[in-house]
């Protein structure tokens, strides 16, 4: 007797199907507002996925009116939407746009902001709340607190009520186990979304898929087949827009390892869940950030990782200053603008492989992409011809962004009479496969908080884990009498030469971008 699926293509859309609310939007004048998230849900009106009768509140200080909210938010989204911007589209869409004023930490603005909803729900809109934190990170407590008190956080019975905490969530572990007490003591652990944008993009939500559902990649997934994995995370800018102060508080280590680098490593080490649930999923991936080899204490954090500051230099004809000499960043900074790791994993899939983990600022280009390089074949035939050395081998791309896609390096004859090897490639671009450009992160994130599907968002247990791992680098930096020497690289250039130095001394180097 055939077994019935217990995981039904049928099942899959009605767990996925966004259901309509009203999104309060805490932070509405700010950035991520007006370049993400009005955008987000503008592109999925266009592309006619937008749940009907999906209402927003903007919640923030300054005084505005419905009206001159809406005209800022267009003006933006002029600039950032995805698809052309649609004058007919934006006026039926704004309509549905509203703006609630009030300080975070005034508790009457939240009693009318919960009778405001209420009149809403009354007159025939979604009883489902979705509170969406873009604000900064110093305002959670006192946000989620008043959400509590004003008993915005308590749904009516035939509705839900959830809430989307953007990153960073904490600071630290202690900070971090802080703000998961403070946001459970509001809403259930099922009603909390972690928001990680890069679990977002087209090309990490297909790891899996490549892995699991291909059984020519998943047989070689594992210490027989794989010589070592990078992740490389470069972006071409510095500290404009007045980044700097925010980010010598936090750095590179914090600001991306701790939750997109190694968001992405666990999708690329874990194993196969038990079903495709967003805690299935999850499981395997706390797993894989509990199986890190810690990095504990000076002469291990000296040896396995690499701290750097970018220097002044030319980049592109243009004077770029030292990270020092930014605005806003302390002239005797030891924030780091640059990390390069060497990271194991403890497990029986792959003891013995090593994770090369590097992100940096001001670098050559803006890029992401994980590579998988594959053990060379025995030395016995044409990996013994004379320059065979020279020839890259296996490695499977994964580029996250740009120009999102899946490459495969092989090795081929030349034309010709001799025996002569050239590397080739095999490239699956998402724009040209499927003729049209892959939806932002939020677009998805948006409509999966929306249904409920919690999958691409982080879980208490995922974000202490991280955090624990992190930690420990940190202090031998920050705390250790000694700590380990901080280097630098010129702006524009791949990083310090000790980076380098961290792969030669595994006898590799880092693919480049």
């Amino acid at each position: 007797m055939i077994e019935e699926n217990p995981f039904r293509e049928e099942d899959l859309a009605i767990r996925n199907r966004p259901e309509p609310c009203t999104l309060v939007i805490f932070g509405a004048t700010g950035d991520l507002t007006h370049r993400k998230l009005i955008p987000a849900l503008y592109n999925l009106a266009a592309d006619g996925d937008l749940p009907v009768g999906l209402q927003v509140i903007g919640f923030a200080r300054r005084e505005k009116s419905d009206e001159e909210f809406r005209a800022g938010l267009e003006e933006q989204n002029r600039e950032n939407s995805r698809q052309d911007h649609n004058d007919a589209l934006w006026e039926t869409f704004s309509q549905s746009i509203f703006y609630h004023q009030s300080t975070f930490d005034d508790s009457e603005g939240y009693i009318k902001l919960n009778e405001r909803l209420n009149e809403m729900e009354e007159q025939g809109g979604s009883p489902n709340r979705l509170f969406y934190l873009a604000s900064s990170p110093d305002f959670f407590d006192d946000i989620l607190l008043h959400i509590r008190s004003a008993g915005l956080n308590q749904p009516r019975e035939d509705g839900w009520s959830r809430v989307v905490v953007e990153k960073p969530f904490g600071t630290d572990l202690k900070t971090a186990r802080h703000l998961n007490e403070v946001v459970n003591d509001t809403f259930p652990e099922s009603g909390t979304y972690r928001i990680d944008h890069y679990l977002g993009k087209e090309t990490a939500q297909n790891i899996m898929v490549l892995r699991f559902a291909n059984a020519l990649f998943e047989l070689l997934w594992n210490n027989r087949s794989v010589d070592h994995v990078q992740i490389t995370c470069a972006e071409h800018l510095g500290m404009e827009g007045g980044r700097g102060g925010y980010y010598d508080k936090a750095g590179a280590m914090r600001d991306m390892i701790q939750n997109h680098l190694l968001q992405l490593l666990s999708l690329i080490a874990m194993e196969p869940p038990i079903d495709l649930s967003a805690d299935g999923v999850r499981d395997e991936k706390v797993k894989v950030l509990k199986s890190l080899r810690p990095l504990t204490g000076v002469k291990s954090v000296t040896k396995n990782v690499i701290r750097a500051q970018y220097t002044a230099d030319t980049v592109n004809g243009k004077e770029v200053a030292a990270y020092r000499r930014e605005d806003r960043v302390n002239p005797g900074s030891m924030t780091e603008t640059y990390v390069a790791m060497r990271i194991m994993i403890d497990n029986w899939r792959w003891e013995g492989v090593p994770f090369y983990v590097r992100m940096g600022k001001r670098l050559p280009k803006k890029a992401t992409e994980i590579s998988i390089h594959f053990k060379d074949a025995p030395e016995v035939l044409f990996n013994a011809l004379s320059g065979a050395e020279t020839v890259p081998g296996n490695v499977l791309v994964i580029r996250i962004q740009p120009d999102e896609g899946i490459s495969l390096g092989i090795r081929s004859k030349l034309p010709g009479p001799s025996a002569r090897l050239q590397p080739v490639k095999m490239d699956f671009r998402y724009q040209t496969a499927f003729r049209k450009s892959s939806p932002e992160a939020y677009e998805r994130l948006l409509l999966d908080a929306m249904a409920g599907d919690a999958t691409l968002f982080a879980r208490k247990d995922e974000v202490e884990t991280a955090w624990k791992f992190v930690d420990e680098i940190e202090d031998a930096w920050h705390k250790a009498e000694d700590p380990p020497p901080m280097a630098e690289y010129p702006a524009g250039s791949w990083g310090p030469g000790e980076a380098d130095d961290l792969l030669k001394a595994d006898g590799r180097r880092w693919r480049r971008l």
